[in-house]
C-alpha cells in the first residue's frame, strides 16, 4: 500500500480492500447511545464500510467495550481514536476523515441512527450520479425522552419535509439538514478544505453552504432513511447540542457570518456591506415603527373593548331594571283590572 497526499489529509490506498464509506463517529462518555449507534451502522444492508470512532476525551475502556460487543465481523470493520482531553466537535470530525480511506464519507452522531437501507441507497445514487458530490437522505426527527437508561420516543416529523433539493438560498438563514443525513465525496475536502474547526457549533452548516456554494444537493428518495434523535429537555451528557449548547449554536452563527463578512471586505471592500447595512437599520427602524403602532392599536383596542364591556354591563343592568319596572306596572295593572271587575258585579 502506498501512502497518498491529497490536500490538508494522508491516507493509505489499497484498491482492493479500501472500502467504500467511511463512517465518522465522535463521542464522549455516552455508552448507551454509543451502542445504539454502531447497531444502526452493523444492520446496514450495505457492508462494505469501515467506521472510525472517535472519543473526544472520554474514557478509552469505555468505548473499547462498546465496540468490543459487536460481532467480530463487524467489530473488525471499527477502529478508534482517543483524544487524551476534549478538543470539541470539528477537531473530532476532521480527526476521523484524516484516518479514513473511502472515497465516500458520512458524519454520524454517536446518538442518531440509520434505516438498514441507508448507505445501500445513497451509494447507489451516488455511483448512478458521479457528477453529484453529495446526497442527502429525508431525515426523520425523532423526539425522545431519558427513563431508566433506556431512551422512549415521544413523537416524530420529517425535517424539512416540503423541499424537493437544498439550495444555497434555503441554506442562507439557517441549516436545513444534519450530517447523519449526508454522504458526500471526500474529495469535497480537497476543494473546501476541513471542517471550520473555530465553530464550537454549526460546522456543518459552513461546510453544508461550501458544498451548495458549488451545486445544490438532491435527496435520495422521499423515504425517511435516516434518524435525528432529539431529546429536548435533557441536559448534561446526554443532551444533543441542538437544545443542549443553544449558546454554542447562536456564537457559532455570529462568527462563521462574520468571518464571512471579513473576508469579503478584505478582497471586495466595505462598500456593500456598509450599503447593506444601511438598508437592514432601516428596514428594522421601520419594523421597528410598525410594531409600536401595532402596539398602540392594540392597546386601543384592549380599551376599546373594555369601555364595550362596561356598556354591555350598563346595558345589561338597565334591561334588567326595565324588566322589573315593566313587570311589576303589569302586575299593577292587572290587579286593579280584577278589582274593578269585583265590584262591577
Amino acid at each position: 500500500m502506498d501512502p497518498v497526499t491529497k490536500g490538508w489529509q494522508y491516507y493509505v490506498m489499497d484498491s482492493e480492500h479500501t472500502p467504500r464509506v467511511s463512517i465518522i463517529v465522535r463521542t464522549k462518555d455516552r455508552p448507551q447511545l454509543l451502542r445504539r449507534a454502531l447497531s444502526s451502522i452493523a444492520e446496514q444492508s450495505f457492508t462494505n464500510w469501515e467506521a472510525i470512532v472517535v472519543n473526544d476525551g472520554g474514557d478509552p475502556k469505555t468505548v473499547e467495550s462498546v465496540i468490543g460487543e459487536l460481532p467480530p465481523s463487524v467489530s473488525q470493520r471499527v477502529r478508534h481514536v482517543h483524544h487524551s482531553e476534549s478538543l470539541g466537535r470539528w477537531p473530532s470530525a476532521n480527526a476521523g476523515i484524516a484516518r479514513s480511506v473511502a472515497s465516500l464519507v458520512v458524519l454520524h452522531d454517536d446518538d442518531d441512527s440509520w434505516h438498514p437501507d441507508f448507505l445501500a441507497e445513497t451509494v447507489s445514487f451516488l455511483d448512478a450520479a458521479p457528477e453529484e458530490y453529495g446526497v442527502v437522505a429525508r431525515t426523520e426527527v425523532i423526539l425522545e425522552e431519558e427513563c431508566d437508561g433506556e431512551f422512549i420516543e415521544s413523537g416524530r416529523y420529517v425535517l424539512e419535509a416540503h423541499n424537493e433539493e437544498i439550495l444555497l438560498t434555503d441554506l442562507l438563514s439557517f441549516n436545513r439538514f444534519v450530517p447523519i443525513g449526508f454522504v458526500y465525496r471526500r474529495q469535497l475536502h480537497d476543494v473546501i478544505g476541513p471542517y471550520n474547526e473555530s465553530l464550537p457549533a454549526a460546522g456543518d452548516w459552513a461546510f453544508n453552504l461550501a458544498v451548495v456554494s458549488l451545486q445544490p444537493i438532491r435527496y435520495v428518495s422521499d423515504r425517511p432513511l435516516a434518524y435525528w434523535h432529539q431529546r429536548p429537555g435533557a441536559r448534561g451528557v446526554i443532551g444533543n447540542s441542538v437544545h443542549a449548547a443553544v449558546d454554542d449554536h447562536a456564537f457559532a452563527n455570529r462568527l462563521y457570518r462574520d468571518q464571512q463578512l471579513r473576508a469579503y471586505a478584505q478582497t471586495e471592500g466595505l462598500g456593500v456591506p456598509l450599503y447593506a447595512s444601511a438598508v437592514v437599520a432601516d428596514v428594522t427602524n421601520r419594523i421597528d415603527g410598525l410594531t409600536s403602532a401595532i402596539t398602540q392599536l392594540q392597546t386601543r383596542l384592549d380599551d376599546l373593548e373594555t369601555q364595550n364591556d362596561r356598556l354591555a354591563a350598563r346595558a345589561d343592568l338597565i334591561l334588567h331594571n326595565l324588566s322589573r319596572t315593566i313587570d311589576t306596572r303589569i302586575r299593577g295593572w292587572v290587579v286593579r283590572q280584577k278589582n274593578r271587575l269585583r265590584r262591577s258585579r
